[in-house]
């Protein structure tokens, strides 16, 4: 994509020589673009973005083709066409089309879906158009926009600082950088690696403290984040799902290699053609090898991320929906959460702990001047009350995580005035006196009455911040220098109560099998007061506590704790690592600017639509309204998806585990292939078609009671406790068809492939649950796409496609032998569910820590 002045080589080292320079490089002035200019240049080139790993079009369409066994199953059935089998070779060539094409089609439409969900959730950024400050999605940035930003927000592209306010930006996904950079405008020199250009802000960082103003230079595909997007993309952990389905893989690799070669080398044995040895080993590797996993995978999550929308929970990355279902902890913020979001602001108070209106007044002028981070406790300082004249403010200290304060310099009627407001303790820091009605004191007279004043508001659920002053009366500037020798004025008291339905929300959870925890940096009292008003007990594990305690000691330690207070961002991670690695599934609230590291760290991901925008952008999963019911809504819709999902991983494989047994065992006892290689593909088509739709069958209550995850092991026994039911009666047919029936060749084949695609449908619904199948009911789209194709493969050797594919019509009592093993196949399966349920073969999730 090209800059609006051409390719990216225009721009140059953007960072490097004077601003202006930089600007007509770009053909744009300081002062950003119009409307009209801003969507000329996106017409021209395209969105601002750069997708990483998400395959469309022509190369999804290509994955269908790319797996080793396709590849040279492809290559076989060429070589045979080569020597004379022509017929053959452009059947099972169509079939391995309509497979792939299949495959495409669910995959594309999948994506589609999700791409419509997550531009419900989309990341924005503010730039000044026409010369008024809008709100642009981030795609629509164009080069020339002059970007505002504030702390929390997302650097939406490659730009050239024009001005700032003690800006610091985390740059750590492009320069792993652990703490954040502080911007400045000017110039930096041509050869300055990307960690040392000072000016310059790129595409994939966050700003977290301060304000400034940059031009964009770069977007897209020419951004630096471009330059190292696959190895940003790749840092995310695989979730459980994926860890899973990639030993699922492995186990069926394995299996598979064995029987291929086993089968391969019997057939060479006695006498067979060597190309149809071949191609009748591949049919059989991919029949055991499932090809529509993908596709079904991919299915099933996005109706579930459609389903989890209904419920006002917006998935950004599919793959986190089944964690979303397994998870067995939950690490979540009070604000919002268990409270209701609605901080008011309940007394401005003198150190003596009585009203004061100055205070208030104070107060106001910080919180209605500053323009680094908007944040709810300013709101309520402002509630029904304009904010005071522009022209009063002189200069700013933008609040950051480590002061934990927010400085003000402003005109107070004839004087210049620092006012600061912050964590209390962070304020007491920076004061050497105390207004009393006294006059000025020490501080030290009155530290020990303000802290007990502090304890006594924390514990009864108030959240409490100090304001202090300090006289400047010929500052033009300030800095965090300035905040010393400050007198401290008062407190601010804020209260924000438990939702009413916290507790109940809190409890549903747990009847879920997941644990609540709270973890926040708030102060020990109020952490401890609105735990106990939604029932979570215990003594709040405090972030000193998790700083002194070793990594090996901290997991032990965390296991039984309930609430977290005064962390930080790096002890939330350790305490989220710990969980962890006791085998919890975690998943993790945050919305706010330091919650990004754990965001990214957790299991699951979780902010909400009104985030900042850093944290949206970290999370997995989006919640539209914060709430813990809506968490245990899309808890359940995730735990129904993945119970689908599984419902074709271990159904499937047994099945097809099964057939290639029976295949095998069947290669050797009889004259002649049981299959030809074009049966078995078109078996593993048709059979295939019914699972495409599992993602809209029902889940029985008992499935969705508790946290599950693909677990190897367990699909290994439900492969060897059912396959072999599979294959007993694949063996009786065979032995009914062959020696008692003596049908010619063609029709023994014809019936065997009739028994294998349609006692795959029947066991599908059957073993979909652990009830009688008569009691859990399939969705009417599973069992009509069943039942249809059932029908359709007894109706195939009667249709014109019947010689080209070898089939012969089965006599009548042939069909009726194949009816009779039919329902003594289900009579079997549902007797054994009765001692082995199949979903009790399926573990539960990892622990809860």
């Amino acid at each position: 994509m090209e800059s609006a002045s051409g390719p990216r080589e225009r721009t140059g080292a953007f960072w490097a020589g004077p601003l202006p320079e930089a600007l007509r490089a770009i053909r744009a002035g300081d002062q950003g673009r119009t409307q009209a200019e801003a969507g000329r240049l996106l017409r021209e080139h395209g969105p601002n973005q750069v997708e990483v790993g998400r395959r469309r079009g022509w190369r999804l369409l290509l994955t269908q083709f790319t797996s080793p066994i396709i590849l040279i199953l492809l290559a076989a059935t060429v070589l045979s066409m080569a020597l004379g089998d022509l017929t053959d070779g452009v059947i099972i060539l169509a079939i391995i089309v309509a497979s792939g094409g299949l495959g495409f089609w669910q995959e594309r439409a999948a994506g589609r879906a999700v791409d419509a969900l997550q531009a419900r959730v989309r990341v924005r950024a503010e730039v000044i158009r026409d010369g008024r400050e809008v709100t642009v999605p981030v795609p629509e940035v164009v080069v020339g926009d002059l970007v505002v930003l504030r702390a929390g927000d997302v650097v939406p592209a490659d730009c050239r600082l024009i001005d700032a306010q003690r800006l610091q930006v985390d740059q750590s996904a492009l320069t792993g950088e652990a703490f954040p950079v502080e911007k400045t405008p000017g110039e930096t020199p041509v050869d300055a690696d990307l960690a040392r250009r000072t000016n310059a802000l790129w595409m994939g960082t966050h700003a977290v403290s301060g304000t400034g103003r940059a031009v964009v230079m770069r977007t897209g595909r020419d951004t630096a984040f471009a330059g190292v997007a696959g190895r940003v993309a790749a840092r995310p952990a695989a979730t459980g799902f994926q860890r899973g389905l990639t030993r699922f893989g492995l186990l069926l690799v394995r299996i598979m290699v064995v029987l291929l070669v086993a089968i391969f080398v019997a057939n060479l044995v006695l006498g067979r053609p060597i190309i149809d040895s071949l191609l009748f080993s591949l049919a059989l590797a991919v029949g055991l090898t499932p090809q529509m996993l993908p596709a079904i995978v991919a299915v099933s999550l996005s109706a579930g991320a459609r389903m989890m929308a209904a419920e006002r929970v917006i998935v950004k990355r599919l793959e986190a929906i089944e964690d979303f279902g397994a998870m067995t902890v939950l690490l979540t913020d009070k604000t919002g959460t268990l409270t209701t979001g609605t901080v008011t602001l309940t007394g401005s108070l003198d150190v003596c702990g009585r009203p004061d209106d100055e205070v208030g007044r104070l107060a106001r002028l910080n919180a209605g001047l500053q323009r680094g981070f908007h944040n709810p406790m300013d709101t309520a300082i402002m509630h029904g009350r304009p904010a005071a004249d522009e022209h009063r403010r002189i200069a700013e200290v933008p609040y950051d995580f480590t002061r934990r304060r927010l400085s003000v310099l402003v005109q107070d009627h004839d004087t210049r005035k620092l006012i600061t407001k912050g964590a209390l303790s962070s304020v007491l820091d920076v004061c050497a006196t105390a207004r009393t009605d006294h006059g000025l004191v020490p501080l030290d007279e009155v530290r020990d009455e303000v802290q007990r004043r502090f304890t006594e508001l924390s514990a009864r659920g108030h959240r409490v911040l100090g304001v202090a002053v300090r006289p400047r009366p010929d500052a033009t500037t300030a800095t965090p220098a300035d905040e010393t020798g400050m007198t401290l004025v008062g407190l601010l008291a804020f209260q924000d109560p438990p939702k009413p339905d916290a507790a109940s929300a809190i409890g549903r959870l747990a009847r879920m099998g997941i644990s609540v925890r709270l973890i926040t940096g708030d102060n020990r009292h109020a952490a401890r007061h609105i735990a106990r008003e939604v029932g979570l007990a215990g003594e709040p594990m405090l972030g000193a506590d998790i700083a002194a305690c070793p990594d090996a000691d901290l997991a032990a330690r965390v296991a039984h704790t309930a609430v977290f207070a005064e962390v930080d961002p790096t002890q939330k991670e350790r305490v989220l690592a710990a969980l962890r690695a006791r085998g919890a599934v975690v998943g993790f609230i945050g919305d706010g600017i330091n919650d990004s590291p754990a965001l990214h760290a957790a299991d699951v991901g979780i902010s909400v639509d009104t985030a900042v925008d850093v944290a949206k952008q970290a999370a997995a999963i989006v919640l539209l309204e914060k709430s813990l019911d809506v968490v245990a809504d899309g808890v359940r819709l995730g735990r129904r998806t993945f119970t689908n999902t599984l419902k074709y991983i271990r159904v499937n494989t047994s099945a097809s585990f099964g057939n290639v047994v029976s295949m095998s065992v069947a290669t050797l006892v009889l004259p002649f292939l049981p299959l030809l290689p074009r049966q078995v593909l078109l078996l593993n088509f048709l059979s295939d078609i019914p699972y495409t739709t599992v993602s809209t069958d029902h889940a029985d209550p008992e499935q969705l009671q508790h946290p599950r995850a693909v677990d190897v092991r367990a699909i290994r026994h439900f492969m060897l406790v059912y396959g072999p039911i599979s294959i007993a009666f694949d063996l009786v047919a065979l032995a009914v068809l062959h020696w008692w029936w003596h049908i010619s060749t063609d029709v023994f084949r014809t019936a065997w492939f009739i028994q294998f695609t349609v006692t795959e449908i029947i066991v599908l619904m059957v073993l979909r649950t652990n009830r009688a199948f008569l009691r859990s009911r399939p969705s009417a789209t599973l069992l009509g796409t069943g039942t249809l194709l059932a029908a359709v493969t007894v109706a195939l050797p009667y249709s014109p496609l019947a010689r080209p594919l070898g089939l012969a019509p089965p006599p009548v009592p042939v069909l009726a032998t194949l009816a009779v093993l039919g329902v003594a196949y289900v009579a079997v399966n549902e007797l054994t569910k009765r001692r082995i349920p199949p979903d009790h073969l399926v573990t539960n999730s990892r622990s809860d820590g």
